[in-house]
């Protein structure tokens, strides 16, 4: 199915400490035609299937004809299928990803694109293939005896789905992935899914099911298409929970443990990406405790949390599936790339965190997130005052920070064991844990370091956290504070 990405162009940036801004992998988003193809276009989408004549053998086969004299032909690149080069997923923000609110119209496709592709193959086919039979009919005729074509079968190891492979990884968790399409105002979105019970409860991103005007289609892996509506969302940690209706025996997935995972481990993602749903991809776990601000919707504020970095190649379709080790468990939510298309820099929420985001809102329709009560500034400071950390503007009375002995100026430098550059990483650090646990804070107060430990608050779950600790609007109070905005950010 052609759809248009509806999510804005989101910025992106690599700073020093490893902070990164970064595009929302997660829905392809579709209205109507329109579509702009050229080699200046960076932003593709998924094309309807192409409808012709039935491809017909070459009569008359015989030896090839000399090439034409004339320039070296010089190949035209991948066939466009009428909306543009190659096919879209959810991003972040820019540099790493296109604004979804600059929607390019596309006609709706019949079937997510894969007829294009299939076509693109037969095609490619029959060019290779009259010219491959063309030259083993001349060698037939000359020699007065046919070639006998031998198969032979593969080795045992040459498709090995013994457990530790990607292959049992792959058919172990790829029941549990689904396709899902929503209507929004202005087309379709798409995005994928991780089935959680086998009554139909689905956990997906938050940017995929956001703006829902109406139906929600769920894709199963045996190609079914069943409704389903949404539970509740988690606009901080860019999750939600859908459940389709009148499910049951259905294959839920296996959660494993980020907490457990080593950089270079090798995993596998699954989903739809460009529309090409039971797509599978290959990488490793690249590093830990990334930054991940993207694009909040409708152009509002970045929405920041604590990811795992992945070169699995994920684009837009991929967001909301599933990231898994070899084992075939699920340890993290595909939700954000660093660019229009894979690049190798991938981006997911840990299991640990949606895990807990998901048992709240199955339980109660709302997800829980930290509360520290203080306040800060992202911009960047002097060139002359610049230092490592995250300095707090206010320090809200009565918090969790301030009983902690936490004064306004202090500057955290450390959650936990992790360095803190600036007070993003900050928003994103706090919002890895659960309300409720004791985070110790290496702090900088008067020229003198100390560690404290702070006993996080909680707050409902209504708005998404922004790079400053503020929410979005119409979110009530601040993820880390009581009101009031964040240094400029937030409400």
């Amino acid at each position: 199915m052609s759809d248009e990405q509806r999510e804005a162009d989101r910025g992106a940036g690599i700073p020093a400490d490893g902070s990164r801004n970064v595009s929302e992998v997660g829905s392809e988003r579709s209205t109507t035609q329109h579509a702009m193809v050229g080699a200046q276009q960076h932003q593709t989408h998924s094309g309807s299937p192409t409808q012709g004549s039935p491809w017909a053998p070459p009569q008359n086969p015989g030896p090839a004809a000399p090439p034409a004299a004339g320039p070296a032909w010089s190949p035209a690149g991948p066939p466009s299928n009428g909306h543009g080069a190659g096919y879209p997923t959810a991003q972040l923000p820019p540099p790493f990803g296109q604004d979804p609110g600059q929607a390019q119209h596309q006609q709706p496709p019949r079937k997510r694109g894969l007829g294009t592709v299939i076509t693109a193959a037969v095609l490619a086919g029959v060019v290779g293939g009259a010219a491959g039979f063309g030259g083993a009919y001349a060698l037939v005729g000359n020699h007065g005896s046919a070639v006998g074509l031998t198969q032979q079968p593969a080795s045992s190891n040459s498709a090995n789905l013994v457990p530790g492979s990607v292959g049992a990884a792959a058919a172990k968790a790829m029941p549990s992935t689904v396709d899902i399409q929503v209507r929004l105002a202005q087309g379709v979105g798409e995005g994928s899914g991780v089935i959680l019970t086998p009554d139909g409860n689905v956990l997906t991103n938050n940017h995929v099911v956001a703006g829902s005007t109406g139906q929600i289609v769920v894709t199963l892996a045996d190609g079914s298409e069943h409704q389903a509506k949404v539970v509740g969302t988690s606009p901080s940690y860019d999750l939600a929970v859908i459940k389709i209706a009148d499910a049951q025996n259905l294959t839920p997935a296996t959660l494993g443990q980020s907490s457990s995972l080593q950089v270079g481990q090798p995993v596998v993602a699954i989903g739809s990406p460009q529309g090409l749903t039971g797509t599978v991809t290959t990488g490793i776990i690249s590093a830990f405790n990334r930054t991940v601000a993207t694009q909040g919707e409708n152009g509002g504020p970045s929405v920041v949390y604590n990811g795992l970095q992945t070169d699995a190649p994920i684009n837009h379709g991929n967001s909301g599936g599933p990231l898994v080790n070899l084992d075939g468990q699920v340890i993290g939510i595909n939700s954000a790339i660093a660019g229009d298309n894979s690049t190798g820099l991938g981006f997911a929420i840990p299991v640990d965190q949606a895990k807990r985001v998901a048992d709240e809102i199955m339980q109660s329709g709302t997800a829980t997130k930290p509360l520290l009560g203080v306040q800060g500034n992202t911009a960047p400071a002097s060139p002359a005052v610049a230092s490592p950390g995250a300095r707090l503007d206010v320090v809200q009375p009565g918090s969790p920070a301030a009983a902690a002995g936490i004064v306004a100026g202090d500057v955290v430098t450390k959650v936990g064991d992790t360095k803190v550059e600036d007070f993003t990483d900050l928003v994103a650090r706090i919002g890895s844990y659960a309300p409720g646990a004791q985070v110790p804070l290496t702090v900088t107060s008067g020229g003198q370091t100390k560690t404290v430990t702070v006993t996080l608050g909680s707050q409902p779950d209504r708005a998404a956290t922004t790079a400053n600790g503020g929410q979005l609007p119409g979110g009530t109070g601040n993820p880390f504070g009581q009101g009031g905005p964040f240094g400029g950010g937030g409400n």
